[in-house]
């Protein structure tokens, strides 16, 4: 199966509400291509949505590394960290994604 592959079957496991398939299919997405964004960054929610926020976050944390322009892969991984209660690096996430929000760009 190729990455899209997987990422298909993840989208159609979260529809139908069976989370841990759907980390399952992200994961081995992203075990297929360790640079494919779109991957990381749907394990890092689903990941969030099971209570799984360490995991979401390292999930997270790749997704802005790999598009660092991206501004849903800051709130998200702002959104991870919130709920992990670190307040201080969730603020820090957010203020990435309102940057970016405005026209900027990170460095």
């Amino acid at each position: 199966m190729t990455k899209e592959d997987l990422m298909d079957e993840g989208n159609a496991s979260l529809a139908l509400g069976d989370l841990e398939e759907a980390i399952l299919h992200y994961r081995k997405s992203v075990e297929t291509d360790p640079d494919f964004f779109d991957g990381w960054h749907a394990l890092g929610m689903a990941l969030m949505k099971v209570g799984r926020y360490e995991e979401s976050i390292q999930a997270a944390k790749r997704a802005t590394e790999l598009n660092p322009q991206d501004q849903m892969a800051w709130t998200s991984l702002s959104l991870a960290y919130v709920r992990n209660h670190q307040i201080e690096e969730a603020e820090a996430a957010g203020a990435k994604a309102k940057v970016i929000s405005w026209g900027g760009r990170l460095k």
